[in-house]
């Protein structure tokens, strides 16, 4: 289970990278409106860089975090 802080700092990270897309209006909480109606093609294509971007920042965080703590690259 996912504590408040956790969820908080994932979406947190989430509007970041979406930020750094451009892309904020397809961003749940920006537009909670109803997408079943929408092909998963388009769905993918709005919400997939966001994810991808978010998993680009989290890796990176980690090397960061692992390279300063021990000093392994």
């Amino acid at each position: 289970m996912i504590d408040n802080e956790v969820k908080k700092r994932l979406n947190d990270l989430k509007m970041e990278a979406a930020a750094e897309l451009g892309m904020t209006q397809f961003v749940k909480e920006n537009n909670d409106h109803y997408r079943g109606d929408v092909p998963a093609k388009l769905n993918g294509a709005q919400g997939g860089p966001v994810g991808g971007r978010m998993v680009k920042k989290m890796i990176q965080s980690e090397q960061n975090r692992m390279s300063g703590s021990n000093g392994l690259e």
